[in-house]
């Protein structure tokens, strides 16, 4: 959130402009197996919810930054009612604004 004495924030953030050296899914694949390999047999619970949080909470992050906070246009990007975004950023502590 900007007053009036700060400056206003730029459109898109820094961020680095290479591209990921591989698509999303191929790099969750290989980060969702690398995990798996370290448990070493054992089991483990609630991987889903697990997994979701580690993709979600940076995905609203990010999207915050972009839209620069509006939250009626990052509802629209995301797909989600604007309630909906509202609880889940701040269940990831991403109300006051996005983690940089």
């Amino acid at each position: 959130m900007n007053d009036r004495n700060s400056q206003p924030a730029s459109p898109t953030p820094a961020v680095d402009d290479r591209p990921p050296s591989q698509p999303l899914r191929e790099s969750a694949h290989q980060s969702i197996m690398y995990f798996l390999k370290e448990l070493d047999g054992e089991m483990c619970s609630e991987l889903y919810d697990m997994v979701l949080a580690q993709v979600e909470e940076p995905l609203l992050s990010a999207i915050m930054i972009y839209t620069q906070g509006n939250q009626s246009k990052a509802s629209a990007m995301l797909g989600l009612n604007r309630g909906t975004l509202r609880k889940k950023l701040r269940h990831y502590g991403l109300l006051d604004g996005p983690k940089t």
